[in-house]
């Protein structure tokens, strides 16, 4: 009975996180939709905890132009802490950040940085402090959109 209490909870967890990244991929790429419009999913758990976090896009600088097939993203993150493991030990100021280029997700990362392909056109870019179970706090901690050009 209870191995199969695990199972249940480990797929409601399993459940929740794929809700959230089916939820931040939902955006059209040429329309890119306010951040602050999107609602967190449901949490296996129950209410998600508000997070102090205040995160930002630093590179590329907002309106820059870039050349080359490799756009280098630099994030800033104040009131919280990125910690390396997965866990549903959920803290507010503990988590992971998800990257997104025209409203894709493209990565989950544990640290500030990432470099992402490229070609000629522009992007925008924008990320999301999640919990350090990947689903988002509540409300949504997110960076304002930042444009760039790569030619």
């Amino acid at each position: 009975m209870r191995r199969s209490r695990s199972a249940i909870l480990a797929l409601a967890l399993v459940l929740g996180l794929v809700a959230s990244v089916v939820a931040g991929c939902s955006g059209s790429a040429s329309s890119p939709a306010s951040p602050s419009a999107a609602s967190a999913p449901p949490s296996a758990t129950g209410s998600r905890p508000s997070s102090p976090a205040v995160i930002g896009i630093v590179q590329p600088a907002a309106g820059s132009t870039i050349t080359g097939t490799t756009a280098h993203i630099v994030i800033s993150l104040e009131g919280a802490q990125i910690v390396p493991a997965t866990t549903t030990n959920v803290r507010p100021d503990q988590g992971h950040v998800h990257l997104y280029v025209d409203n894709n997700l493209v990565s989950m990362n544990y640290g500030l940085e990432q470099d992402i392909a490229v070609h000629p056109g522009t992007y925008v870019v924008k990320a999301e402090f999640v919990a350090a179970d990947h689903v988002p706090f509540s409300p949504r901690v997110w960076s304002p959109e930042t444009f760039f050009t790569v030619k």
